[in-house]
């Protein structure tokens, strides 16, 4: 994918007006995939790079995405449900024998599961863009029935088929999906981790990184953002400079050796900054040269609480 990660990849591709989907028990392929998208998008009525006869295109991730998962056993699935459609998660893990107990939980925690039963892909398509509580099975019930389907039954209950129903335990909430995408999967294709603490930002007045380009060259700002990039070029006489993303873009900081030396540990260690610094304007390359930086939680009153647990990364160094 490049210098950036597949999870900052997936984000610019939203924020440009691609519709990008989760992976998938019924639509997914082992490479990720192009959909007919009927949903408006920026693009309008047609787009220069969309396929004849594909107007809206939607990207479906690929059960490559999934961590721990063969492609042995993705391209298994999609083999498999070309004959019939999965009936049950127990129908799945009798079928797909190449899948072990490992694979099932996984793709149950990053809703990969969430569709089973449904007889199309169209239905399965629907059935996912429902609200969560009114989605047939949800990550925890998919949970739930794959503990149940990698038991042995016995000669006596062998072969008789298994209904998913709902299980006793609450849905996911929004951080235990967000966490559970990003250790899954690396990525989330829903909101951005700092969407979730937007407007306690704004009351701290931290800019950003769309209304950065909006403010004057020269003014003190705040920002803040998920670490992306760390770089320190040989070239660059101990500057550091440092790629910060959230919901709206990528925000460029520049770090002075001395503020480097002094905040050594935060700026190498913490996955979400608070920046405080002074805006430069050049030539419409916008970037904030920073006196101070923090851990993000400071910034909306949080000292023991981050913004998520979700194992971000970023491209340190290279």
């Amino acid at each position: 994918m490049g210098f950036y990660s597949p999870a900052t990849i997936v984000k610019d591709a939203q924020r440009h007006g691609l519709r990008v989907k989760p992976v998938d028990i019924n639509c997914s392929g082992w490479l990720c995939t192009l959909e007919e998208n009927n949903s408006p998008t920026m693009w309008g009525k047609k787009h220069a790079c969309t396929p004849e006869g594909l107007l809206h295109p939607m990207l479906r991730m690929g059960f490559r995405y999934a961590k721990g998962l063969s492609e042995e056993a993705g391209q298994a699935i999609v083999r498999t449900r070309g004959q019939r459609p999965f009936e049950s998660i127990a129908d799945l893990a009798v079928r797909v024998p190449e899948l072990r107990r490992d694979n099932l939980v996984q793709l149950a925690s990053i809703g990969a599961l969430n569709s089973i039963g449904c007889a199309t892909a169209k239905e399965a398509q629907t059935q996912l863009d429902l609200p969560r509580n009114q989605q047939r099975l949800h990550r925890r019930d998919a949970l739930w029935q794959v503990e149940q389907a990698v038991r042995f039954a016995g000669p006596l209950l062998d072969g008789i088929p298994e209904v998913d129903v709902a299980s006793p335990l609450a849905a996911m909430t929004p951080e235990e999906r967000l966490v559970a995408d990003f250790h899954g999967t690396g990525l989330t294709v829903g909101p951005h981790p700092m969407a979730y603490r937007r407007a306690e930002l704004k009351r701290a007045g931290v800019l950003s990184a769309h209304e950065l380009t909006q403010m004057q060259s020269g003014r003190r700002v705040r920002t803040a953002g998920c670490v992306i990039a760390r770089q320190r070029p040989g070239t660059a006489k101990g500057f550091v400079f440092l790629s910060l993303e959230d919901e709206t873009g990528i925000g460029n900081a520049i770090i002075t050796p001395d503020i480097m030396e002094r905040e050594r540990v935060t700026i190498t260690s913490e996955k979400f900054l608070l920046l405080e610094g002074v805006l430069q304007n050049q030539d419409g390359v916008v970037s904030v040269r920073v006196e101070r930086v923090a851990p993000l939680r400071e910034a909306y009153s949080k000292e023991d609480v981050d913004i998520t647990d979700a194992e971000v990364r970023s491209h340190d160094f290279h």
